[in-house]
């Protein structure tokens, strides 16, 4: 296993598609837990999307409600926060564990009951995250998850789970496309250790600047310091409601 931090900016710099993507770890200067998502499109219906907050959840909404055609994989809420937790995911299985969640089950426990998207030939990947940040801020730590197709056919589910304890300027990196491809290929082995800033806002110019400027469509960063609880939060939409 290689310990090094590879560079945001260089990954995403070199890959057109890496659809959608999740980024956790701890700041560069060790005060505050970091989060990043974002969603990129090829086809009209799933450019056309913007990020909305509502209370402390973030939610996906159409742009132009007119040129809506499949609203079934492209509107969710990426973002939901139980108690402690903080939930980061690429589709409606947020839903899923916060429903968990607050039924005294656990993270793992809710990804169990899902798979892959029904999107064939792709079958995307479900990615999935969840910050404990602890009570008090005390304790911090994080998880991932992919569940995969088995095969090309999606005859079966993989189930795949990471737990980490948090060091100042490591982040984990899980998005759901190895590159543009058709087949889109799906995104392969652990999550990918990068280098994080000081603030949700430099990890926010990172990541958007570094986007293929024709696929990305939204983003939403997010810290919260471990020692005061504040929180810092940066939504950028591509089209503005």
């Amino acid at each position: 296993m290689s310990y090094a931090r590879k560079s945001i900016s260089k990954l995403l710099g070199s890959n057109a598609y890496p659809g959608r993507g999740i980024i956790v770890g701890k700041s560069s200067d060790g005060k505050k837990a970091l989060f990043a998502y974002f969603i990129m499109g090829r086809s009209d219906n799933s450019r056309n999307r913007v990020f909305l907050k509502k209370d402390e959840a973030i939610f996906t909404e159409p742009y132009d409600e007119s040129k809506v055609k499949d609203p079934s994989l492209i509107i969710y809420a990426p973002v939901r926060v139980v108690g402690s937790d903080v939930i980061v995911t690429n589709g409606d299985q947020t839903d899923t564990i916060e429903t968990a969640l607050k039924d005294g089950k656990c993270f793992r426990h809710a990804l169990m009951t899902r798979e892959f998207e029904p999107d064939a030939p792709n079958f995307t990947p479900r990615i999935s995250a969840i910050l404990h940040l602890g009570k008090k801020r005390k304790g911090y730590t994080y998880e991932m998850s992919i569940l995969k197709s088995a095969d090309s056919k999606g005859r079966a589910c993989n189930r795949y789970f990471y737990s980490y304890e948090p060091l100042s300027g490591l982040g984990h990196f899980i998005h759901t496309y190895k590159k543009d491809g058709n087949p889109l290929p799906t995104f392969e082995g652990e999550p990918i250790r990068v280098k994080l800033p000081a603030t949700a806002k430099e990890l926010a110019e990172e990541v958007w600047n570094s986007l293929d400027e024709s696929n990305k469509i939204s983003l939403v960063c997010r810290s919260y310091d471990l020692i005061s609880g504040e929180e810092e939060e940066i939504i950028v939409n591509k089209y503005q409601k």
